[in-house]
Protein backbone atom coordinates (compact mmCIF):
# COMPACT_ATOMS: atom_id res chain seq x y z
CA UNK A 1 0.00 0.00 0.00
CA UNK A 2 1.28 3.60 -0.86
CA UNK A 3 2.16 5.60 1.79
CA UNK A 4 -0.06 8.54 1.89
CA UNK A 5 1.22 11.78 3.72
CA UNK A 6 -0.20 13.92 6.32
CA UNK A 7 -2.11 17.10 4.13
CA UNK A 8 0.18 19.85 3.77
CA UNK A 9 -2.35 22.02 5.58
CA UNK A 10 -1.91 19.67 8.94
CA UNK A 11 1.59 20.30 8.55
CA UNK A 12 1.22 23.94 8.77
CA UNK A 13 -1.30 24.13 11.42
CA UNK A 14 -0.21 25.35 14.41
CA UNK A 15 -3.36 24.64 17.03
CA UNK A 16 -4.11 27.28 19.82
CA UNK A 17 -2.71 26.94 23.07
CA UNK A 18 -4.46 24.29 25.11
CA UNK A 19 -5.80 22.58 21.50
CA UNK A 20 -4.96 19.03 19.53
CA UNK A 21 -5.81 18.65 16.34
CA UNK A 22 -7.33 14.70 16.57
CA UNK A 23 -8.31 12.12 14.82
CA UNK A 24 -12.13 11.85 13.68
CA UNK A 25 -11.84 8.18 15.01
CA UNK A 26 -10.69 8.87 18.69
CA UNK A 27 -14.41 11.01 19.50
CA UNK A 28 -15.73 9.34 22.20
CA UNK A 29 -13.26 7.22 23.16
CA UNK A 30 -12.31 6.16 26.42
CA UNK A 31 -8.95 8.08 25.99
CA UNK A 32 -10.59 11.31 24.82
CA UNK A 33 -12.70 10.88 28.27
CA UNK A 34 -9.72 10.71 30.56
CA UNK A 35 -8.55 14.23 29.18
CA UNK A 36 -11.22 15.56 31.70
CA UNK A 37 -11.04 18.77 29.59
CA UNK A 38 -7.55 19.69 30.17
CA UNK A 39 -6.89 20.20 26.48
CA UNK A 40 -9.33 20.93 23.91
CA UNK A 41 -9.82 18.94 20.64
CA UNK A 42 -9.78 20.11 17.55
CA UNK A 43 -11.51 16.74 15.32
CA UNK A 44 -10.15 16.07 11.73
CA UNK A 45 -11.11 13.20 9.45
CA UNK A 46 -7.97 13.29 7.27
CA UNK A 47 -4.74 12.66 9.39
CA UNK A 48 -3.85 9.67 7.64
CA UNK A 49 -2.27 7.17 10.02
CA UNK A 50 -1.76 10.06 12.46
CA UNK A 51 -3.68 9.94 15.81
CA UNK A 52 -2.63 13.29 17.07
CA UNK A 53 -1.27 16.36 16.10
CA UNK A 54 0.25 18.77 18.83
CA UNK A 55 2.02 21.24 16.80
CA UNK A 56 3.31 21.80 13.33
CA UNK A 57 6.31 20.14 14.43
CA UNK A 58 5.16 17.07 16.61
CA UNK A 59 2.52 14.42 16.35
CA UNK A 60 1.44 11.05 18.45
CA UNK A 61 0.54 7.52 17.00
CA UNK A 62 -0.91 5.52 19.33
CA UNK A 63 -0.71 1.87 19.59
CA UNK A 64 -3.24 0.26 22.28
CA UNK A 65 -3.04 -3.16 23.87
CA UNK A 66 -5.25 -4.55 21.54
CA UNK A 67 -3.40 -3.72 18.64
CA UNK A 68 -0.11 -5.19 19.81
CA UNK A 69 -2.35 -8.61 21.06
CA UNK A 70 -4.02 -8.35 17.25
CA UNK A 71 -1.02 -8.83 15.58
CA UNK A 72 1.49 -6.78 13.74
CA UNK A 73 -0.94 -4.08 11.53
CA UNK A 74 0.32 -1.00 13.77
CA UNK A 75 4.17 -1.35 12.32
CA UNK A 76 3.00 -1.17 8.88
CA UNK A 77 1.14 2.00 10.41
CA UNK A 78 4.50 3.27 11.92
CA UNK A 79 6.44 2.52 9.26
CA UNK A 80 4.08 4.52 7.09
CA UNK A 81 4.24 7.09 8.46
CA UNK A 82 7.98 7.48 9.01
CA UNK A 83 8.42 6.72 4.86
CA UNK A 84 6.40 9.57 4.35
CA UNK A 85 6.38 12.55 6.90
CA UNK A 86 9.70 13.72 6.87
CA UNK A 87 8.27 16.65 8.07
CA UNK A 88 7.10 16.27 11.32
CA UNK A 89 8.60 14.68 14.94
CA UNK A 90 6.69 11.66 15.66
CA UNK A 91 6.12 10.77 19.25
CA UNK A 92 4.99 6.67 19.68
CA UNK A 93 2.59 6.28 22.50
CA UNK A 94 2.54 2.80 23.44
CA UNK A 95 0.32 0.87 26.26
CA UNK A 96 2.06 -1.46 28.26
CA UNK A 97 -0.37 -3.51 30.23
CA UNK A 98 0.02 -6.97 31.95
CA UNK A 99 -1.20 -8.27 28.70
CA UNK A 100 1.11 -7.06 26.29
CA UNK A 101 4.17 -6.47 28.32
CA UNK A 102 5.42 -9.50 26.38
CA UNK A 103 5.09 -7.02 23.16
CA UNK A 104 6.86 -4.81 24.63
CA UNK A 105 10.51 -5.06 24.57
CA UNK A 106 10.15 -6.14 20.77
CA UNK A 107 8.42 -3.21 19.63
CA UNK A 108 10.73 -0.76 21.80
CA UNK A 109 13.61 -1.97 19.29
CA UNK A 110 11.25 -2.15 15.86
CA UNK A 111 10.52 2.03 16.32
CA UNK A 112 13.49 3.41 18.65
CA UNK A 113 16.17 1.43 17.29
CA UNK A 114 14.77 0.43 13.86
CA UNK A 115 12.76 3.49 12.96
CA UNK A 116 14.54 5.93 15.01
CA UNK A 117 11.77 7.26 16.67
CA UNK A 118 10.96 8.24 20.25
CA UNK A 119 8.49 5.58 22.37
CA UNK A 120 6.84 6.63 25.38
CA UNK A 121 4.93 3.76 27.48
CA UNK A 122 1.99 4.34 29.28
CA UNK A 123 0.00 1.85 31.31
CA UNK A 124 -3.91 3.10 30.76
CA UNK A 125 -5.51 5.58 28.67
CA UNK A 126 -5.76 8.01 31.78
CA UNK A 127 -2.19 7.59 32.07
CA UNK A 128 -1.62 8.61 28.03
CA UNK A 129 -4.32 11.68 28.39
CA UNK A 130 -2.03 13.31 30.83
CA UNK A 131 0.84 12.51 29.13
CA UNK A 132 -0.37 13.64 25.79
CA UNK A 133 -1.84 17.11 27.55
CA UNK A 134 1.83 17.35 29.08
CA UNK A 135 3.50 17.14 25.57
CA UNK A 136 0.79 19.33 24.05
CA UNK A 137 1.10 22.24 26.57
CA UNK A 138 4.73 21.98 26.59
CA UNK A 139 4.90 22.05 23.38
CA UNK A 140 2.82 24.85 22.28
CA UNK A 141 4.03 27.08 25.21
CA UNK A 142 7.03 29.02 23.71
CA UNK A 143 9.49 28.25 26.50
CA UNK A 144 13.17 29.68 25.62
CA UNK A 145 14.64 28.55 29.47
CA UNK A 146 12.96 25.33 29.45
CA UNK A 147 14.10 21.92 27.46
CA UNK A 148 11.36 20.48 25.09
CA UNK A 149 9.23 18.03 27.25
CA UNK A 150 9.23 15.13 24.47
CA UNK A 151 13.27 15.03 24.89
CA UNK A 152 13.23 15.03 28.88
CA UNK A 153 10.42 12.17 29.14
CA UNK A 154 12.71 10.27 26.55
CA UNK A 155 15.97 10.39 28.68
CA UNK A 156 14.96 7.25 30.93
CA UNK A 157 13.67 5.58 28.03
CA UNK A 158 16.80 5.77 26.00
CA UNK A 159 19.21 5.31 28.65
CA UNK A 160 17.36 1.95 29.72
CA UNK A 161 17.28 0.66 25.97
CA UNK A 162 21.25 1.49 25.46
CA UNK A 163 22.10 -0.30 29.16
CA UNK A 164 20.63 -3.38 27.08
CA UNK A 165 24.40 -3.34 25.22
CA UNK A 166 26.39 -6.16 26.43
CA UNK A 167 28.90 -4.34 28.66
CA UNK A 168 27.45 -1.35 28.48
CA UNK A 169 25.94 -0.29 32.23
CA UNK A 170 24.33 2.61 33.60
CA UNK A 171 27.22 4.70 33.75
CA UNK A 172 28.77 4.16 30.29
CA UNK A 173 25.31 4.26 28.85
CA UNK A 174 24.82 7.79 30.60
CA UNK A 175 29.00 8.72 28.89
CA UNK A 176 27.85 7.55 25.71
CA UNK A 177 24.54 10.01 25.32
CA UNK A 178 26.53 12.86 26.39
CA UNK A 179 28.66 12.40 23.53
CA UNK A 180 25.79 10.72 21.31
CA UNK A 181 22.81 12.26 21.78
CA UNK A 182 20.33 9.84 20.08
CA UNK A 183 20.26 6.49 19.23
CA UNK A 184 20.56 6.89 15.71
CA UNK A 185 23.91 8.72 16.34
CA UNK A 186 25.16 5.92 18.19
CA UNK A 187 24.12 3.61 15.87
CA UNK A 188 26.36 5.30 13.26
CA UNK A 189 28.96 5.68 15.31
CA UNK A 190 32.33 3.59 14.71
CA UNK A 191 34.49 1.76 16.99
CA UNK A 192 37.38 4.15 16.69
CA UNK A 193 35.04 7.04 17.95
CA UNK A 194 33.39 4.75 20.61
CA UNK A 195 36.82 3.28 21.91
CA UNK A 196 37.71 6.22 23.88
CA UNK A 197 34.42 6.72 26.06
CA UNK A 198 33.94 2.47 26.73
CA UNK A 199 37.50 0.92 25.46
CA UNK A 200 38.02 -1.60 22.51
CA UNK A 201 35.79 -4.50 23.65
CA UNK A 202 33.03 -2.44 24.29
CA UNK A 203 32.97 -0.17 21.23
CA UNK A 204 32.88 -3.54 19.47
CA UNK A 205 30.17 -5.05 21.34
CA UNK A 206 28.07 -1.94 20.65
CA UNK A 207 28.70 -1.79 16.93
CA UNK A 208 28.19 -5.85 16.89
CA UNK A 209 24.90 -4.93 18.21
CA UNK A 210 23.45 -2.21 15.99
CA UNK A 211 24.75 -3.89 12.79
CA UNK A 212 22.61 -7.22 14.02
CA UNK A 213 19.85 -5.22 14.71
CA UNK A 214 20.01 -4.09 11.52
CA UNK A 215 20.85 -6.98 8.91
Amino acid sequence: MESKPVPARLLNASPPYGHIITHEKWRGSTLLQSFKGSVKMIFEEELGVVDFCLSNKTCVLYVSESDQVAGNNYRRKIVRFRNANSGLQAVVIVEKTRLSEQYFSGLQKFVVLELGLTLLPVSNAAEAAQLIAQLVLGENKENPFGRKSVSRLLEPVVLSLVQQIPGVGKVKAMLLLQRFPSIHQLSRASVHELEPIVGQATAQHITAFFHNQFT
